[in-house]
């Protein structure tokens, strides 16, 4: 075997792809233009980069699809989870990672396995021989960006994606803010107080979405504005925090504001009006992320607002939040169920410009676009991953389950799995229904790892 899998993109999905195809045995060269050319939002040049949130969300196996996706890479020598669980980081029911040495981690990995090169440079265009996977992301280059849509025919779809301030831990004042996670959760006291949270009453609260309202924000150009007839749209599960208080004074409180599960220890007598969690960023513990607090406010008023925040008066930020444009396939429409383009099968897709959102799902498409890859190049081809199983569901809606016309972005979440016969529906059958789900995904899972081993014998 001579011919060599090209991943263009060193992100979630395509360090996984790339790992998940050397360990098959194919030689794997990983193109990524950082630090040569820069983005919007990274920061450094170490692959698997994390540029929002430090959090992969719930790690619960059993009552969450996000966990079971953990699971389910976990259970395929994922090299994304491996990284994530050596440098976890408290976060009650959530896997949160020191993102920084998580990212030196995955770079370390991949440039020290024999099999793998990295080469720094921009790929600007669609090559017309050779195995290759576009794991380019929401922010893929302009020239990529142009190659792309003179090859499908179509305008890649677009929505607006925001990142969360982050705030020096010794600037936050603790004689008005507790550490506890919501309802306690976690199995350790570390994971039981991961969360730092900073109280409201009405008056305060009343007053905070006064300013946010008010607030300077960024301005779009032309099609992009929320109010324009083509506007590019916003992801719902990364509201900017004005949108979410556009639509209603009281959406914030009753979303990443909710006053639930948590008890003041300054005054357990009186119930928050609200309440706004930050977590922590990194090991040391001397940075911490406004949880939910995705923002598109201009630097001056982001900081002024924010200071409202009861605690954080005199916060200092390591990182304003921020806006960027992302874009993403109509996947349902260009892409085949082994993740081919349509009109180019020698190229795949994997990650977020496949249509999921989120980290672990990015890198799970990454992991099954590798195994794809890596079984062509071998001379077999790898069998669907099960419908029933997390990646399953997830690569079968992006492919042909989502409708084209009003294909969005999507993360993993139990909607996209076929119901299990016999369980009650509604709210009371949902931690019945949901176990199921993972029981039968698990399952289908492990069956599928088998069956890819024999086939691979």
């Amino acid at each position: 075997m001579s011919e060599r899998l090209h991943i263009v993109g060193g992100g979630m999905a395509g360090s996984e792809a790339a790992w998940q195809a050397a360990q098959m045995g194919v030689d794997v060269v990983i193109h990524e233009m950082r630090p040569q050319v820069a983005t919007f939002a990274h920061k450094t040049g170490h692959l698997a980069e994390m540029v929002c949130s430090n959090s992969f969300r719930s790690d619960d196996d059993e009552q969450n699809a996000v966990g079971l996706l953990h699971w389910e890479m976990r259970a395929a020598n994922g090299l994304i989870m491996s990284a994530a669980d050596s440098h976890r980081l408290p976060a009650g029911g959530a896997l949160a990672v020191d993102r920084d040495p998580f990212a030196e981690s995955v770079t370390a990995t991949l440039r020290a396995h024999p099999r793998v090169t990295v080469e720094t440079g921009e790929i600007d265009d669609l090559p017309p021989e050779g195995q290759w996977i576009f794991a380019t992301g929401p922010l893929t280059s302009p020239a990529l960006g142009r190659a792309i849509r003179a090859e499908t025919g179509t305008e890649a779809l677009a929505f607006f994606d925001a990142i969360a301030p982050i705030v020096h831990a010794d600037s936050i004042d603790m004689s008005k803010a507790w550490m506890q996670s919501r309802y306690d959760k976690g199995e350790t006291e570390e994971e039981r107080t991961a969360y730092l949270n900073c109280p409201m009453d009405r008056d305060t609260y009343e007053a905070f979405i006064d300013a946010l309202l008010a607030a300077d924000k960024t301005e779009f150009h032309d099609g992009e504005a929320s109010s324009a007839p083509d506007a590019t749209p916003y992801f719902d599960g990364c509201l900017p925090i004005e949108v979410m208080a556009e639509r209603g004074r009281e959406t914030l409180r009753h979303g990443p504001m909710k006053p639930v599960g948590l008890t003041n220890p300054y005054a357990p007598q009186v119930k928050p009006h609200a309440i706004v969690q930050l977590r922590r960023d990194n090991k040391l513990g001397t940075l911490f992320n406004i949880v939910g607090f995705q923002t598109k406010m201009k630097y001056g008023a982001q900081a002024e607002v924010l200071r409202m925040i009861p605690g954080l008066e005199n916060a200092r930020f390591a990182r304003l939040g921020g806006i960027h444009r992302n874009t993403f396939l109509n996947s349902p429409t260009l892409l085949d169920e082994q993740m081919r383009l349509r009109s180019r099968p020698n190229i795949r897709f994997a990650g977020q410009i496949t249509g999921v959102e989120g980290y672990v799902e990015s890198a799970a498409m990454g992991l099954l676009a590798g195994r794809m890859a890596a079984a062509e190049i071998l001379g077999r081809t790898l069998r669907p991953a099960p419908q029933d199983s997390a990646m399953g569901a997830l690569i079968h809606h992006i492919t042909g389950g989502a409708e084209a016309k009003t294909f969005q972005p999507m993360n993993v979440n139990f909607g996209l799995f076929r119901p299990v016969d016999g369980l009650k529906g509604g709210r009371r059958g949902r931690k019945d229904r949901y176990k199921a789900y993972t029981d039968r995904a698990k399952a289908a899972w492990t069956a599928w790892l088998n069956q890819s081993a024999l086939d691979a014998a």
